[in-house]
C-alpha cells in the first residue's frame, strides 16, 4: 500500500483541517498559525497525513469535492469544536503536568461525546447518521496532529510529546473510561471494537489531487462499541449486566505497546470488579457473523493503518517466526512477556470460551431487518452466525509448508464432524479470523484470560462487511447506514447472549 502525497498544499491543507476550515481558506489559517502555537511543520504520522485527502465530486468525478473527507466527517459528527478547543487550551498550558492532564481530559471528553451521539443521548449533532463511527476516528487524528505540531512554551522532549499523543489516543478510545460496579449482583462484560481500516486505494475519479474512495470506510465493530459502552442489560436469569467498551487501533504498534492488556488486564485481576466476560469484535466479510474458535500468534503480511508491517513476505514467501521474531506476537514485560523470544512462550494457539452453542441457537438475527443486498441464504434472519473453526498452521515450525484444517467450516451446528484442533508442536500461520489485527486482538485477549487463570467467556466475533455504498464518492448514504445499523443491532444481541451465559 503506497501512501499518496498530501493534497492541497501539504502544510496549508493540514493546517486548514486542524483549524476546522475548508481548503479554500487555508492560506488565512496558515498565516494565523492555527491558533498561535500549532504552526510547526513537524512531520505528521501516516494516519494523520490522510487528514487533507479529498474525494472526487460524486456527480462530476473530474472535479474535487470542496472540502477534505476528514473535515466532512468531523463536522458531520458535530465535533468541529474539539480541535480548536484543544488548540486554545494547549496554547495556555505552561507545564508538562498540565499538558498531560489536559490531553487526558480532552480525549475522554471526545470519547464520551461519541458514545452519547451513538446512543442518542440528547440532540444528535451534525448531519451524519447517529450510528456513524467515523467522526470519532477523524477527530482523534485531527487532535493528535495538533499535538504533533504544537510548539509549547516550555521544554518538551520527543519522548514526552509521544507520551502525550499516546495519552490522548488512549483516552479518546475509552480505555481510561472503563468502570464497573462491584459485587455479585452484576455481570461485568467488556468488549472492544476497531477503527476504520483499508483507507488507501479504491475507486478513483479523474480530478487532480483526489484519492480513492476507500477513505470512506468505517468499522461496524467500532460502531458497536460506541452503541454499547456504559449500557446495561437484564439477563435471562434476572441479573443486571453492565457492558463497557473501548476501541483498538488498526496497527501493530499500539498492540506492541500493550494497549489491549493495559485496558483489559486490570479487570481480569482478582477483586470485586473482575470481569465476567471479555469479547473482541472486528469486521470480516460477507453476510455472516463468525465466532472464531482458534486464534494464532502469527502476524500476516498486511500493513496496519500506519503502514507498520512487522512480518512482510520475503520473495513472496511467508517468513517463519524462528527467522523473524516480529512474525509472532510478543507480550510486554509488565504483562508477563519473556525477556527473550520463544516459540512456545507465549503459546502458538489460544481458543475461544464463548458460549458458541447458545450464541448460534439464540437466533439473534430474527429481529433485525435485512439490509439491501444481504446474501445470507436464510431470509428469516439478517445475518448468519457460524462457528468458525478453520485455521492454517506450519506443522513444522522450521518449514514454510502450510496446512489448512476444517476448511470450509460447516454452517450447521453442531457440525457433522468435530473440528480438528491444531497439531501439538505446530506453529500458527492464521487463526479462523486470519492473521491480521482482528486475530491479534483475539489472541491477546484470550491469552490474557489464560494467564490470569480465568474460566470466563472470552473470544472473538467477526461481523459482516458493511462497506456497501449506493454511490461512488458520497461520504454517506442510506445503504451504508442501513448495513451498519443492522450489524450493530445483531452484534449487540450476540453480546447480550454472552452476558446471559457469563458468571
Amino acid at each position: 500500500m503506497k501512501l499518496p502525497s498530501i493534497r492541497y498544499g501539504a502544510v496549508v491543507g493540514v493546517l486548514a483541517v486542524l483549524s476546522g476550515v475548508s481548503p479554500g481558506t487555508a492560506s488565512a489559517s496558515a498565516s494565523a498559525g492555527a491558533g498561535g502555537c500549532v504552526g510547526s511543520t513537524a512531520p505528521l504520522s501516516v494516519e494523520e497525513s490522510r487528514l487533507s485527502w479529498v474525494l472526487p465530486d460524486n456527480d462530476d468525478p473530474s472535479t474535487p469535492q470542496p472540502t477534505s473527507f476528514s473535515a466532512q466527517m468531523i463536522k458531520g459528527g458535530g465535533f468541529q469544536g474539539y480541535g480548536p478547543e484543544l488548540t486554545r487550551r494547549l496554547c495556555r498550558t505552561r507545564s508538562l503536568t498540565a499538558a498531560t492532564a489536559l490531553v487526558k481530559s480532552q480525549g475522554e471528553a471526545l470519547w464520551r461525546a461519541a458514545v452519547a451521539r451513538a446512543q442518542r443521548k440528547g440532540r444528535v449533532t451534525g448531519t451524519l447518521p447517529y450510528s456513524d463511527d467515523r467522526p470519532l476516528y477523524w477527530t482523534r487524528l485531527q487532535s493528535t496532529a495538533t499535538l504533533r505540531r504544537w510548539t509549547p512554551g516550555f521544554p518538551l522532549s520527543g519522548a514526552q510529546r509521544s507520551a502525550l499523543i499516546t495519552t490522548y489516543d488512549r483516552a479518546s478510545r475509552g480505555m481510561f473510561d472503563i468502570g464497573f460496579p462491584a459485587g455479585r449482583g452484576v455481570r461485568r462484560v467488556i468488549m472492544s471494537g476497531f477503527d476504520p481500516y483499508t483507507l488507501d486505494g479504491g475507486t478513483t475519479g479523474s480530478a487532480p489531487g483526489t484519492v480513492g474512495n476507500n477513505i470512506r470506510h468505517g468499522n461496524p465493530s467500532g460502531a458497536t462499541a460506541l452503541a454499547l459502552d456504559g449500557t446495561t442489560y437484564r439477563t435471562k436469569d434476572g441479573r443486571t449486566a453492565e457492558i463497557q467498551a473501548y476501541t483498538l487501533p488498526v496497527n501493530y504498534t499500539g498492540f506492541q505497546q500493550g494497549y489491549l492488556e493495559d485496558t483489559v488486564g486490570p479487570f481480569m485481576r482478582p477483586g470485586p470488579r473482575r470481569v465476567d466476560a471479555s469479547i473482541t469484535v472486528s469486521q470480516a466479510g460477507d453476510s455472516v457473523f463468525d465466532l472464531e474458535q482458534w486464534n494464532g500468534r502469527y502476524h500476516g503480511v498486511s500493513p496496519g493503518n500506519d503502514h507498520s508491517q512487522p512480518c512482510p513476505a520475503v520473495g513472496g514467501v511467508p517468513q517463519l517466526a524462528v527467522d523473524d521474531h516480529g512474525c509472532d506476537s510478543a507480550v510486554v514485560d509488565r504483562w508477563g512477556g519473556p525477556k527473550t523470544f520463544s516459540l512456545t512462550d507465549p503459546p502458538q494457539w489460544t481458543t475461544t470460551t464463548l458460549p458458541i452453542a447458545q450464541m448460534i441457537r439464540a437466533n439473534t438475527g430474527a429481529s433485525i431487518p435485512r439490509p439491501p443486498g444481504d446474501e445470507w441464504p436464510d431470509p428469516s434472519v439478517a445475518f448468519g452466525v457460524v462457528w468458525h473453526t478453520n485455521y492454517t498452521e506450519f506443522p513444522d515450525c522450521g518449514s514454510t509448508r502450510q496446512v489448512t484444517r476444517n476448511n470450509p467450516p460447516p454452517t450447521d451446528y453442531p457440525p457433522p464432524t468435530a473440528p480438528t484442533p491444531p497439531d501439538p508442536g505446530s506453529c500458527s500461520y492464521s487463526g479462523g479470523g486470519g492473521n491480521y489485527l482482528s486475530n491479534e486482538s483475539a489472541y491477546r485477549n484470550t491469552l490474557l484470560r489464560d494467564r490470569m487463570g480465568l474460566h470466563i467467556p472470552a473470544g472473538h466475533i467477526h461481523t459482516p462487511d458493511m462497506q456497501r455504498f449506493e454511490t461512488p464518492f458520497k461520504v454517506s448514504d442510506t445503504t451504508f447506514d442501513t448495513w451498519r445499523r443492522a450489524i450493530v443491532a445483531q452484534a449487540s444481541n450476540l453480546i447480550h447472549v454472552v452476558a446471559d451465559n457469563a458468571g
